[in-house]
């Protein structure tokens, strides 16, 4: 068993292009769990989309994890990698820009598409770190 729970990120690297990357968190035992320390958070939000909904190229600005109730994602990035989360999987989406960079579509954030025919219902949590 692993010492950490590791949950997929999107985030910006140093020229502010999305990437795919990996966020840890320390398992500590509590009365027989396994938990993480606190991690705090500001709101959440219900969401739910339909099949075939799409995004136009965006960044997610504040970090916001995203817990998968039904149905499946594909989060695509600029340089054509995508991953697929689905049911019971959960990421999160933390690319951003800094004030003055402008969101050049051809460049910076990411795409997310609803396939195949369930509906897709995720819970959308703020987080209160970036």
């Amino acid at each position: 068993m692993t010492d950490q729970f590791h949950i997929p990120s999107i985030e910006s690297n140093d020229d502010f292009v999305s990437t795919f990357s990996e966020v840890a968190h320390q398992k500590l035992e509590m009365g027989g769990m396994l938990l993480t320390d606190r991690i705090n958070a500001l709101n959440f939000r219900l969401r739910e989309s339909s099949p075939g909904y799409k995004t136009d190229w965006h960044i997610a600005g504040d970090p916001t994890l995203i817990i998968v109730q039904q149905g499946t994602l594909r989060i695509s990035l600029q340089n054509g990698e995508s991953q697929d989360f689905s049911s019971g999987d959960m990421f999160i989406a933390k690319d951003y820009l800094p004030q003055g960079i402008d969101l050049d579509k051809t460049k910076h954030g990411h795409r997310a598409e609803v396939i195949g025919e369930q509906v897709f219902r995720v819970v959308h949590i703020k987080l209160g770190f970036v």
